[in-house]
């Protein structure tokens, strides 16, 4: 199974964010997305960002994971 958890954008450094989610943070590749921005909510699959989602949806979802885990 793959998942792609939503994580929101820290600090911006080249083509790297450092991005966090639940307490962890994480360098992330931003190189497949134009535009990122400080405070943007991006999914992040096997250390690069896929999509930007909005915050709305990037909180449900880690409420929905949260209670799995």
């Amino acid at each position: 199974m793959c998942l792609a958890i939503p994580m929101k954008v820290v600090r911006i450094d080249g083509d790297s964010a450092l991005v966090e989610a639940g307490g962890s943070s994480r360098t992330a590749n931003i190189s497949l997305l134009k535009g990122v921005r400080k405070g943007d909510y991006i999914l992040i699959h096997a250390g690069f960002a896929i999509e930007r989602v909005n915050a709305k949806e990037a909180s449900k979802t880690l409420r929905m994971l949260l209670k799995l885990w």
